[in-house]
């Protein structure tokens, strides 16, 4: 991989594990607002309204920790972008059905303001990193297993 290819790569991964990470922290300090969040979304059945509240932020911090250590990067990446795929979608069918809810993206203090269209747009930008490091990291392998099988 040519040295401003690794670059990219690297700087993708660092930006999108500390959002990740940021996102996680405070839903995990407080659940109980950010399962009011989950429940104003009004797409979960009540009974996963708690347990989805208590498992995303882990998922989170835990796919944000992979992300900046560099670890499990073909499962990480993949799972950031299906996660920003699926948060896109529900601000849109959101947005769609005119309501005025908090995004809980990142607080889940009544201060954030409701989501709108930027709140789209970063996440479509946060999709588009995690799409590139997606390709990235199976460019990464491919070169590593293709240049493998000449050096044996």
């Amino acid at each position: 991989m040519n040295s401003f290819l690794r670059f990219f790569y690297h700087l993708t991964r660092l930006v999108l594990g500390a959002v990740f990470i940021y996102a996680s922290l405070g839903k995990i300090l407080n659940p109980g607002a950010f399962a009011k969040i989950v429940f104003n979304y009004q797409v979960l059945p009540g009974e996963l309204i708690n347990l989805t509240a208590l498992i995303l932020p882990w998922v989170e911090l835990i796919l944000g920790a992979c992300l900046l250590s560099n670890r499990w990067m073909t499962g990480a990446s993949s799972i950031a972008a299906v996660l920003m795929t699926v948060f896109i979608g529900l601000i849109l069918f959101n947005l769609a059905r005119g309501l005025d809810i908090r995004c809980g993206c990142f607080s889940t203090k009544p201060e954030e303001g409701p989501m709108d269209k930027l709140t789209l747009l970063r996440d479509a930008l946060f999709l588009v990193l995690a799409l590139c490091l997606v390709g990235l990291t199976y460019y990464k392998k491919t070169v590593y297993h293709k240049n493998q099988l000449y050096t044996v």
